[in-house]
């Protein structure tokens, strides 16, 4: 079975975080909250997507830890994850997926599980170091990525990045590639290993109440021509326009909607009129994986 189909990718996964019964193969550890987005005056000239018309929509939420173990503390060096399903009124959903890490570096699906084979077990003392010096992007992006897997204070104060360029179009025939990353309405903060582990191995889920309502402002980054919007390793320039295009608010933590064996899935490819795909190699390949990690969840 190949590394690039579907289950072995699952099963480098597993390999690297253990096997956890009807639990996903990344993010494992999550916690679910409801609440609504609403767009911005700004949104509604980029494109003609329902939900960024001005009217508010109700949207399911995902808060996460990055890794596959679902009984890592919350104070562990780690990624976090949004993921935010937009409910549409014609009954249909569009998800938009997104991480703390700033930095992605692989351009290829191979590559990230090369990534994480080399990041997996006893062998990755000499493994890891090897990957970095034969993959300039994972080196270059190493020290941005390091200080955004610092502990978190919560998170309401963690800003969300997307990873995949998508197409926006408006009604007028107009299009541009765009880039969507949260931006927390009570700013960034991280904590000391020390400070963090006084909290608990659940702090992040537990205080999550506490903080609501939560916002984040959807800050979309516009490419220019010329910028690469298949590689998502390719950053575009820090100077390239950003719009405000909404705030998505989260009122309250809900029971885990999985907990009588559903299966719920936030896919990045489940797009609506006025959002295309790109042909991002990466994109493409996630709906298989995100499938074969529900499948086994299912049992």
């Amino acid at each position: 079975m190949g590394e690039t189909d579907p289950a072995g990718a699952v099963d480098v996964f597993n390999d690297r975080f253990g096997r956890h019964p009807r639990r996903r193969a990344l993010h494992a550890k999550g916690i679910w909250c409801r609440g609504s987005f609403t767009a911005a005056p700004a949104g509604r000239e980029l494109t003609r997507a329902q939900h960024l018309q001005g009217d508010s929509v109700p949207v399911l939420a995902r808060l996460s830890n990055g890794g596959g173990n679902p009984n890592v503390p919350d104070y562990a060096p780690d990624v976090r994850g949004l993921a935010v399903g937009f409910e549409l009124v014609d009954g249909s959903r569009t998800d938009l997926v997104s991480q703390s890490v700033p930095r992605f570096f692989s351009s290829s699906p191979e590559e990230f599980l090369d990534f994480v084979r080399a990041n997996t077990g006893r062998s990755a003392a000499w493994k890891l170091p090897r990957f970095l010096a034969t993959h300039p992007k994972a080196l270059r992006w190493l020290p941005d990525n390091a200080k955004a897997l610092r502990p978190v204070a919560s998170f309401a104060e963690t800003r969300f990045y997307g990873v995949h360029a998508f197409r926006w179009e408006d009604g007028d025939g107009g299009a541009r590639h765009v880039r969507c990353d949260w931006r927390p309405e009570a700013g960034q903060r991280w904590l000391g290993g020390k400070q963090a582990r006084a909290l608990g191995r659940d702090y992040l889920q537990e205080g999550l109440a506490a903080t609501m309502p939560a916002r984040w402002t959807l800050d979309v980054q516009i490419a220019e021509p010329g910028d690469s919007v298949d590689d998502p390793a390719a950053h575009w320039p820090a100077d390239r326009r950003r719009v405000d295009a909404g705030t998505l608010e989260l009122t309250e933590v809900i029971e885990d909607p999985e907990r009588d064996g559903e299966i719920v899935v936030f896919d990045p490819v489940r797009i609506t009129d006025g959002i295309e795909l790109t042909a991002d190699p990466v994109l493409a390949y996630r709906p298989a994986a995100y499938s074969e990690s529900a499948k086994r969840r299912a049992g």
